[in-house]
């Protein structure tokens, strides 16, 4: 928390393990000024912990989860799995809509690669959750991996996105060690545009992000630095 706030960031987004103790959590967003709007939560915690989940999140004032598709990983071979994951997050998120919380499905690469016949899990995913208040965090990095086009699927998609994460693509052959990824600015992918589409599509939520960062407190400063060139 310290970090994020001397990097200059005025909120920050949770991950399940932040959630134990969810009275040393408030005490310590509160220490640092932060906000935390949103969190990430794994699947078996929502089935099987809701009610606690519904309070950490009352006592923290978190207003939307987010489930990462890694949750899944055994159903998502096949079209049916992608179908089961739908109707699960559909229902999971009815229940926490009921309690003022939201519930959106984070994607990973995998979400937009083919299937055996052809068609895209993420979709499939979405169909069966179609009617349900199950929203989208676009994690649009892992789209530009998956060979597509992020801003058609945005725009595709804008009446469920609710947020995205940024992250940047570092250019092939460097930053190996941190499996790919930069500072964002830093990398290959345009920022201002993708910043003004996910904005313009619903997202109001936006989440700086590194999955593996050399020097996370000098990558969040030079982000946000980076990010407030465009972002006034």
């Amino acid at each position: 928390m310290a970090a994020t706030a001397w990097a200059g960031f005025k909120a920050v987004e949770l991950l399940e393990e932040h959630l134990a103790d969810p009275r040393a959590l408030k005490a310590m967003l509160d220490a640092h000024h932060l906000l935390a709007p949103s969190a990430h939560v794994s699947y078996p915690v929502l089935r099987n912990g809701l009610v606690r989940l519904i309070d950490v999140c009352e006592r923290c004032q978190i207003k939307q989860l987010f489930v990462p598709g890694v949750a899944f990983d055994a159903s998502r071979s096949s079209a049916r799995g992608w179908r089961f994951m739908g109707s699960e997050l559909a229902h999971l998120a009815e229940r926490l809509h009921g309690a003022g919380i939201g519930l959106g499905y984070h994607n990973m690469r995998q979400d937009f690669l083919p299937l055996a016949d052809g068609r895209i899990g993420f979709e499939i995913l979405m169909a069966a959750a179609r009617g349900s208040p199950l929203k989208w965090q676009a994690d649009i990095a892992w789209m530009n991996r998956a060979g597509i086009n992020p801003s058609d699927w945005l725009k595709r998609y804008r009446g469920i996105l609710v947020s995205a994460h940024i992250k940047d693509e570092a250019p092939i052959g460097t930053h190996e060690d941190e499996d790919g990824w930069s500072d964002v600015g830093g990398g290959t992918m345009l920022w201002p545009s993708l910043w003004k589409t996910a904005t313009e599509c619903g997202a109001w939520l936006l989440v700086v992000e590194h999955d593996n960062p050399r020097q996370p407190l000098e990558f969040a400063k030079r982000s946000l630095s980076y990010l407030n060139r465009f972002n006034t």
